[in-house]
C-alpha cells in the first residue's frame, strides 16, 4: 500500500478502508487480501481510493464481476489516471477487477462455475463465491453511497451502450440519465446480484452494458469514461460541464430476445442500434447445403440493443435483443440512438 499523492491541510476527516487511512486530498492504492490459490499464493483485491478535500458522496466504481468483461477494466484504468483527489468532493473507490479468478482464466465464472453476481451478499464462511461477495459487500459496498457497475455482453454477443436500472428508483434513474447512454432499460434486480444488495441497502446503483466479452471496443470505453465522469458531475463530486455529445436517453420498459427458429447459418439483415418495425426481417437462416432460406422476423418494434456475433445457430438460440418503446416515443428513440450510433460508429466520442 502506497500513497501516491497528499495535499494541504483540510477540515475533511480521513477516510478509512480495510484498515488503511486515506487523508483528504490523497490517492491510495490498497491491496485487500481476498482468497488464496491452490498453491497457497495470495490473491489480493486491488482498490484505488481518491479522498477529496471537501465533503461529498462516496461512489464505488467497479468492473469485471464477470471476469471476461474487459471494457469496464479499461474504463476504470482511465478514470484512475484522470482523477485528481485535490479537485474531488467526496470519495471515489475504484475496483477494476472484482472477479480475480475469472479475469485470470478469461472466464465469466469462478473456478467452481458459479456466477459471482449471484452470490451477494455472501457469507464469511461460505463457498469461494460467497466469501468473495461477502468481502466486497462488507469492505466496499457498505461504505458507499452510490455505485456504478460496468459490464459487457457475453462471449460472441455485443451490446449497444445502455444503462440498466430500476426506473422506479428515482436517485438511480437520475444517475442513469446523467450518464448519457442512448438507452435506459428498465430492469429489476436478480436475486444474489450486486444490484439486489445495493437496493436492499438503499444505495442507488446503475449498470452500464456495452460491447462484447473478451474484446476492447474503443467507443464503448470512451462512452463509459465520459459517462462515469458525467455521473460524478451530477453528484457534485466534480465541477464542470458534461463532456462529449450530449445525449437525452430514451427509456425502454422491456426488451425481447428474438431466437432462431431453425438450425443453420445466420445471414443477418440488421445491425446493432438499428430501429426496426414489427414483422421486419432480422435475418435469414439457411442450410449450408441448400439455397432455401427461412425468415427470422421481429415480433415487436424497437431498437436492436444486443445481438449474437456468431453466424451459425441452433434452434432456440438467442440472436437479437430488441428494446421496446411506447409508440409515441419510438421516433424519439430512433433519433437519439441514431445520433449516438453515428458517433459510436465513427469512434469520435
Amino acid at each position: 500500500m502506497a500513497a501516491s499523492r497528499t495535499s494541504r491541510k483540510s477540515v475533511m476527516a480521513a477516510f478509512e478502508l480495510a484498515g488503511t487511512r486515506i487523508e483528504p486530498g490523497s490517492h491510495q492504492h490498497i491491496l485487500i487480501p481476498a482468497v488464496r490459490l491452490y498453491n497457497d499464493a495470495p490473491l489480493d483485491l486491488r482498490v484505488d481510493v481518491f479522498h477529496g478535500t471537501k465533503p461529498g458522496p462516496v461512489m464505488l466504481l467497479c468492473a469485471a464481476i464477470h471476469g471476461d468483461e474487459l471494457n469496464g477494466i479499461e474504463v476504470c484504468r482511465q478514470i484512475i489516471s484522470q482523477t485528481d483527489a485535490l479537485r474531488l468532493h467526496g470519495t471515489l473507490i475504484v475496483v477494476p477487477i472484482v472477479n480475480l479468478f475469472g479475469f485470470v482464466q478469461q472466464s465469466r465464472y469462478l473456478p467452481d462455475r458459479r456466477d459471482l453476481n449471484r452470490c451477494f451478499p455472501g457469507s464469511e464462511r461460505g463457498a469461494l463465491g460467497s466469501r468473495m461477495a461477502f468481502l466486497f459487500s462488507e469492505e466496499l459496498v457498505k461504505k458507499s453511497t452510490h455505485v456504478v457497475d460496468l459490464h459487457t455482453g457475453a462471449i460472441h454477443r455485443s451490446n449497444l451502450p445502455q444503462i440498466r436500472v430500476d426506473v422506479e428508483n428515482n436517485a438511480a434513474l437520475d444517475m442513469a440519465k446523467a450518464f448519457g447512454s442512448p438507452v435506459i432499460l428498465h430492469s429489476k434486480e436478480r436475486d444474489g446480484s450486486l444490484r439486489a444488495l445495493a437496493n436492499e441497502l438503499g444505495i442507488p446503483l446503475i449498470l452500464y452494458e456495452a460491447g462484447e466479452a473478451l474484446r476492447f471496443d474503443d467507443a464503448s470505453i470512451n462512452a463509459g469514461v465520459q459517462g462515469v465522469q458525467n455521473v460524478m458531475k451530477h453528484l457534485k463530486m466534480l465541477k464542470g460541464r458534461r463532456r462529449g455529445k450530449r445525449i437525452s436517453p430514451v427509456i425502454a420498459r422491456r426488451s425481447t430476445w428474438v431466437r432462431a427458429e431453425k438450425d443453420g447459418l445466420v445471414l443477418r439483415k440488421v445491425e446493432l442500434g438499428q430501429t426496426i418495425q414489427k414483422n421486419q426481417v432480422l435475418a435469414h437462416t439457411v442450410n449450408p447445403h441448400a439455397d432455401e432460406a427461412d425468415i427470422i422476423s421481429s415480433p415487436v418494434a424497437g431498437v436492436v440493443i444486443g445481438c449474437s456475433n456468431i453466424p451459425v445457430a441452433n434452434e432456440g438460440e438467442a440472436l437479437f435483443n430488441v428494446a421496446q418503446f411506447e409508440k409515441e416515443t419510438i421516433s424519439e428513440a430512433t433519433e437519439v440512438v441514431g445520433s449516438f450510433t453515428e458517433t459510436y460508429d465513427n469512434r469520435t466520442l
